[in-house]
């Protein structure tokens, strides 16, 4: 396994596997069994599987969850040698932006960029397709994996082929999820021992709200979801949402559709979690 710091290095070694077809895993590292299984799914599906572990500072909203990010960078080396990836790229920061972080891509997200993480995480998304689009340039995938644990930044991502007209293809990998429900998370390993055991109410809420939802309006639903999470000491709901998933608008039916999915974010201890399940 090839691991380069810097794009020169990259862009050698890529002149030099210009006839392979390339599938590239973009992460910030802590890697877990979530992110291995995309690496693994590009791994089945192309010649070489390349992934980044980057840290991108123009998606935080706050400094200290930036300063408090876990890195993990000599584990995660090790585990995406065991998984097959061919090359890892691990630039700094001067690196991808040698102009500095706020020449960003000018990409009308529109209402994409209004609800749920949007509206909680201002300019969250904005970061997020400035580091993409910059990766995808560097990296020259055939395709490129995302984890649907991150639904409304897998649209996001979808925007930004569609409006660059990059000839990528982006491939949605279903949540993996650890043996109690909770999703995998680079921030579960923030949460301490007792806060990890109460985490687990957000898969539990999901679960239980799509049930619930036969027989509540969404309007008592919201309320009852905020008033569970809520009763959990030291864990607050941030939103709780039911929207289509094509598009993230709010259903217009009460009855559950193919494309009816439910959304959660909480704060567990100071740690923010986000989770969806589709209601199947």
């Amino acid at each position: 396994m090839e691991v380069f710091t810097l794009k020169s290095q990259y862009n050698d070694w890529r002149s030099k596997t210009a006839d392979k077809t390339i599938g590239f895993v973009p992460t910030m590292g802590a890697l877990h069994n979530g992110h291995i299984q995309l690496v693994k799914a590009s791994c089945l599906n192309n010649d070489l599987t390349v992934v980044s572990i980057f840290v991108n500072p123009t998606q935080f909203n706050q400094q200290g969850d930036l300063t408090n990010y876990p890195r993990t960078l000599e584990k995660d080396l090790l585990l995406l040698e065991d998984s097959g990836c061919d090359a890892v790229i691990v630039p700094s920061v001067e690196e991808i932006y040698p102009s500095g972080l706020e020449n960003f891509i000018n990409i009308d997200l529109g209402y994409l960029d209004t609800v749920m993480e949007g509206a909680h995480r201002p300019g969250h998304f904005k970061g997020v397709i400035m580091v993409v689009d910059l990766l995808f340039k560097l990296v020259k995938p055939h395709k490129a994996y995302f984890g649907e644990k991150d639904y409304q930044q897998l649209l996001v991502i979808k925007k930004l082929k569609e409006t660059q007209n990059y000839s990528i293809q982006i491939v949605s990998c279903p949540i993996f999820r650890e043996k109690d429900g909770l999703a995998y998370s680079s921030r579960n390993l923030l949460l301490s021992k007792e806060n990890r055991a109460k985490a687990k109410i957000v898969p539990n809420v999901l679960l239980h709200s799509i049930e619930m939802f036969k027989k509540l309006t969404i309007e008592d639903l919201k309320k009852w979801v905020e008033v569970t999470v809520n009763s959990v000491s030291g864990v607050s709901l941030d939103y709780f949402e039911v929207v289509n998933q094509n598009n993230l608008k709010p259903i217009s039916s009460h009855l559950i559709g193919e494309e009816t999915r439910f959304f959660i974010a909480v704060k567990i201890g100071g740690i923010r979690l986000i989770d969806n399940m589709i209601a199947e």
